[in-house]
């Protein structure tokens, strides 16, 4: 990462009110993958439940 945690968070909260909860997105590297179509992707929130994506041709 180019800017360390504490970094983003004191840069976010200059301009925003974090509160206990919030989540703060940081991305993925470049070595992470590629994600073609027909692909899927998930996100699960234990007492929620998922939300699945499925990549399409654009």
């Amino acid at each position: 990462m180019i800017h360390g945690i504490p970094e983003q968070i004191a840069a976010i909260s200059s301009f925003a009110t974090l509160l206990p909860g919030d989540v703060i997105l940081t991305g993925t590297s470049n070595a992470s993958g590629h994600l073609g179509p027909g692909d899927e992707a998930v996100v699960a929130v234990e007492g929620i439940g998922d939300l699945r994506n499925v990549v399409v041709r654009a």
